[in-house]
C-alpha cells in the first residue's frame, strides 16, 4: 500500500514539474491559434481571399500565341469537380486552336485516364489529337515527364489545372526547360443571381435570425474562407518546391 501511495505522489510530482515547463508553451501556443483563427475570419469578411486566389492563377503570365500542346494536369478522381472543370476548360481550348495536341498527365489508378479521354471525346476533341502519360505523383513529376516526352524549349505549352496550383505548375515546367508554358487556368464561374428569398413565406420560424438578403454571409464568407485554406495550402507547397530547387 505505501509502494502504491509513494509512485502515486512521484507521478503527481513529476506532472507539475512538467506542466509547469509546458504552460508557457501551451500559453504561447493557445494565444497564437486564437489570432490565426481570428485573422481568418476578419480576412474571409474582406475580398483578400479572392484577389490572393485570382494572384495565384495569373501571376505566372500568359500569352496569345497559339499553342501547340495543351496539357491537363490531373489530380483527381473521375468524375470529381476539379477534373471535369479543368477538361471542360481544355476541350474550349482545343476548339479555339485546333491543330494544338492535347496531353493529359494523370497518375492513372484503374479506368481514370480513360474516363478523362472519354470526356475530352465527349467534347468533341478529336481521338488522334489526344496523348495520355499515365504517370506523376505530383506536379514537379509530371513536369520531368513531359520535357523527356516532348523536348524542345520553344514549344508553345499551355497548362491547365486548378487556379491555386497555376503558378507553381508553371514555374515547375519552366524549370525542367520548358520554358514557354504559360498558364490557362480552370476557374470557376459564378452564377449571375442574387438568392435572396422570402423568409417569412417559406415557413421561416419568427425567433430564427432572417439572413434572407445576407447572401454575403450565407455564401461569400464561407467561401472565402474555403480559399484562404486553399490559398494557403499552395502557399506551403511553393515554399516546398523552393526548397527543393524545383521553381
Amino acid at each position: 500500500m505505501s509502494s502504491a501511495a509513494d509512485l502515486l505522489s512521484t507521478l503527481r510530482m513529476v506532472v507539475r514539474a512538467l506542466w509547469r515547463w509546458a504552460r508557457p508553451l501551451v500559453r504561447c501556443v493557445s494565444k497564437g491559434v486564437l489570432t490565426f483563427t481570428v485573422a481568418l475570419l476578419l480576412l474571409a469578411c474582406t475580398r483578400i481571399p479572392f484577389d490572393v486566389h485570382r494572384w495565384l492563377g495569373q501571376a505566372a503570365g500568359g500569352g496569345d500565341a497559339p499553342p501547340e500542346v495543351i496539357v491537363v494536369l490531373g489530380g483527381s478522381g473521375m468524375p470529381s469537380g476539379p477534373e471535369l472543370l479543368r477538361l471542360h476548360h481544355a476541350a474550349a481550348l482545343a476548339g479555339r486552336y485546333p491543330a494544338a495536341t492535347v496531353v493529359v498527365i494523370h497518375p492513372d489508378s484503374g479506368s481514370t485516364m480513360g474516363q478523362m479521354v472519354a470526356e475530352l471525346r465527349l467534347r468533341h476533341v478529336e481521338a488522334d489529337r489526344i496523348r495520355t502519360l499515365p504517370h506523376g505523383e505530383n506536379t514537379r513529376e509530371q513536369a520531368l515527364l513531359f520535357a523527356r516526352a516532348y523536348p524542345g524549349a520553344h514549344t508553345e505549352v499551355v497548362l491547365v489545372t486548378a487556379p491555386e496550383n497555376m503558378y507553381r505548375s508553371v514555374s515547375a515546367f519552366r524549370r525542367v526547360g520548358v520554358e514557354r508554358a504559360r498558364g490557362g487556368p480552370a476557374w470557376e464561374h459564378a452564377m449571375d443571381h442574387h438568392f435572396a428569398y422570402q423568409h417569412e413565406r417559406i415557413g421561416g420560424r419568427p425567433w430564427a435570425p432572417d439572413v434572407s438578403e445576407r447572401t454575403g454571409l450565407r455564401y461569400t464568407f464561407w467561401n472565402y474562407l474555403k480559399l484562404e485554406i486553399t490559398c494557403l495550402r499552395e502557399f506551403v507547397a511553393i515554399a516546398y518546391y523552393g526548397l527543393n530547387d524545383w521553381i
